[in-house]
């Protein structure tokens, strides 16, 4: 431990900790002067969604609610990470995200990690949409060629208003009119 080597190790390791912590000091500088056009004020269809969610919101739930969103109305960039079990309610913080975005003319992307968990949330967010003018399309494998087409023409345009898929976000092919929102 006293020897050269040991010495040289650490300085390394030094450097290469202050490099990090440089690069991290400056990307979140960088990420507190981004400026956003913030969210209009949630109107009475919010509140009518809001109501429709047949459960109790738990505390923390109702809290993180609230923190997306005044988020979402304020002009700083969202950067927020929303922690949970299964079954805790996250999927519906994430829907009223999106439903906000979606009246204010932006588009919501719903990254998902399988192709199963993303079905799954396809068909949640198309169910507690229904009869609101929302268009929901679901883009991983399980839909055909054709459909993944008609998405991303529809992402495209702008015609989509929330997209949730796997990775197949994430390719070069995707193109958003105006992406509001990633969750």
């Amino acid at each position: 431990l006293g020897g050269q080597s040991f010495q040289k190790a650490k300085a390394r390791v030094r450097r290469q900790v202050r490099k990090m912590a440089d690069e991290l000091l400056r990307l979140y500088a960088e990420r507190a002067s981004l400026r956003k056009q913030p969210l209009p004020r949630p109107d009475d269809d919010y509140s009518t969604f809001e109501a429709s969610f047949p459960y109790e919101e738990t505390r923390d739930q109702a809290l993180a609610i609230d923190d997306v969103m005044r988020d979402l109305s304020s002009e700083r960039v969202m950067d927020r990470l929303i922690c949970g079990d299964v079954g805790f309610g996250k999927t519906e913080v994430a829907l009223r995200a999106a439903f906000r975005n979606a009246l204010a003319g932006r588009q919501t992307a719903l990254l998902c990690p399988t192709t199963v968990l993303a079905q799954q949330h396809y068909l949640t967010f198309a169910g507690r949409l229904e009869g609101y003018p929302i268009t929901v399309h679901a883009l991983s494998r399980f839909q055909s060629r054709a459909e993944q087409q008609e998405t991303l023409k529809g992402l495209k345009s702008g015609s989509v208003d929330i997209v949730i898929g796997t990775h197949r976000l994430l390719s070069k092919d995707v193109t958003f009119q105006r992406l509001g929102l990633l969750v």
